[in-house]
């Protein structure tokens, strides 16, 4: 039995047999997208098919440094920071590239019952069956841009994160003697996500020195969740395993332009018929895709934040780096927050170009969904396309992205449909912890502020 065939424990319980495993990697996805797990035995595996997998939800609170954040309930110590059940996922099942077969399945898992609704993976859930229950199947295609240095993580944290040596010097883009160069980590890339049952179309240099993307295949419902997840994980457990590092932050540098993770979206009706193409339309523009368009700009202003987590993601709202800076759209234009691909019924879809690469993938493909869903549930209509470079016009200020970190987050606590897509205590929860985030960087002193201020303030 391969991964690809799991479906159920006595599947999974079959493939550990069959492989005489010695342990099993089990693993979900915090606030940010980061996989948190560990090695569990054979023996445990059995344990935790059947009775789940004890974890803090706090784990849901931690931030990249794992500090606690604020979050109510999960962060104030008021349930003693007791366990709680995630659930194990055996369709989630994959192999791990570079483990010995006695070590190489991973499984993918949530949290269940009382905290399912502010568990990430839970919350793509929860709208995907809002979808399902309108008569639709969403379908997702990511995108993720990243930078490569010539650094390990530790040399990159010994330079203070400053002066590193990035793989390519110059900016170049999609020049073949670059990806000549660098074939040793493309292949490895494109062979471990092989194994890893996760389907890279393309792989390219883009404009700037070692930045490159990836293009991930378009798959339906929650799948796209999780291999958005493990891409990013094994990504850079990939180049670190080869002396390197790569960065998926939005804005690393003053002098580099935003990382993005584009998102690709589109429906289908149950039956699996595309419903966003209608040739009877003098644009091509069904009913359903123009109002899950009008959704989706309507509300990206106040769900922000949900596509750009971090202080440093609003770094990349700027004009003249491909990042939109408005909740504008346009037919194929590429300075607009939302591009609509026209095309056959099969490949018609809408590009939102407002995620971040940092931004957790089951959250941002749950806004969006949601969002969409939402115009097509209010039956909202966009504003008119955007013509030529979006940067040199001005849009109406309903459209226009929070002017801060502070701002979006308020926006969000205080949107009603994100309160009905999401639940109250999601809402209140991921606010908490940006709050909390928010108001650790506005308490640092800066680089910048010491070069202005220090000596004739």
């Amino acid at each position: 039995m391969i991964p690809s065939e799991v479906r159920d424990a006595e599947d999974l319980r079959r493939i550990v047999e069959e492989r005489d495993a010695k342990n099993v990697t089990i693993a979900l996805s915090d606030m940010h997208g980061l996989l948190r797990g560990k090695y569990i035995s054979r023996d445990k595996l059995d344990s935790v098919l059947e009775g789940g997998w004890g974890n803090p939800p706090v784990m849901l609170a931690l931030d990249f440094e794992d500090v606690i954040m604020e979050a109510p309930v999960i962060a104030d110590g008021s349930d003693g920071f007791a366990d709680t059940f995630a659930r194990a996922l055996p369709e989630t099942c994959r192999e791990i590239a570079w483990e010995t077969p006695a070590r190489n399945l991973l499984l993918l898992a949530e949290f269940a019952g009382e905290f399912e609704d502010i568990c990430p993976r839970g919350i793509y859930r929860r709208v995907a069956k809002m979808a399902a229950d309108m008569g639709f199947q969403p379908y997702h295609a990511l995108e993720y841009e990243f930078t490569m240095f010539e650094e390990t993580a530790l040399s990159a944290h010994q330079k203070d994160y400053r002066d590193l040596t990035l793989a390519t010097p110059l900016v170049t883009y999609e020049v073949i003697q670059r990806q000549a160069v660098w074939s040793e980590f493309y292949n490895e890339l494109l062979d471990c996500f092989d194994v890893m049952d996760v389907a890279l179309e393309t792989a390219h240099e883009e404009m700037g020195p070692g930045f490159m993307e990836v293009s991930m295949a378009p798959l339906g419902g929650v799948r796209a969740g999780d291999n958005a997840v493990l891409f990013k994980t094994y990504t850079k457990a990939l180049a670190q395993r080869m002396g390197r590092l790569v960065t998926f932050m939005a804005r690393w540098s003053n002098d580099a332009d935003g990382q993005s993770g584009h998102i690709h979206i589109s429906l289908k009706d149950l039956a699996g018929k595309p419903v966003f193409r209608d040739d009877g339309a003098e644009d091509g523009v069904s009913d359903v895709m123009r109002h899950f368009l009008a959704g989706m700009q309507t509300l990206m202003p106040e769900l922000l934040i949900m596509l750009g987590p971090n202080v440093n993601s609003f770094k990349r709202f700027v004009p003249d780096i491909f990042a939109p800076i408005a909740a504008t759209w346009g037919y194929e234009n590429r300075t607009c927050a939302l591009r609509v691909i026209r095309g056959s019924a099969k490949s018609q879809r809408i590009e939102c170009r407002t995620p971040g690469a940092d931004a957790n993938p089951y959250l941002a493909l749950a806004c969006l969904l949601g969002a969409g869903l939402y115009g097509i549930k209010h039956a909202l209509e966009p504003s008119a396309p955007m013509l030529g470079n979006v940067y040199d016009q001005e849009v109406p200020e309903g459209q226009r992205f929070p002017e801060s970190f502070r701002a979006g987050i308020e926006a969000f606590r205080a949107s009603a449909p994100a309160r009905e897509l999401f639940g109250d205590r999601f809402v209140d929860t991921y606010a908490a912890t940006r709050d909390f985030q928010e108001r650790e960087f506005r308490a640092r002193v800066t680089d910048q502020e010491l070069r202005r201020f220090f000596e004739l303030a």
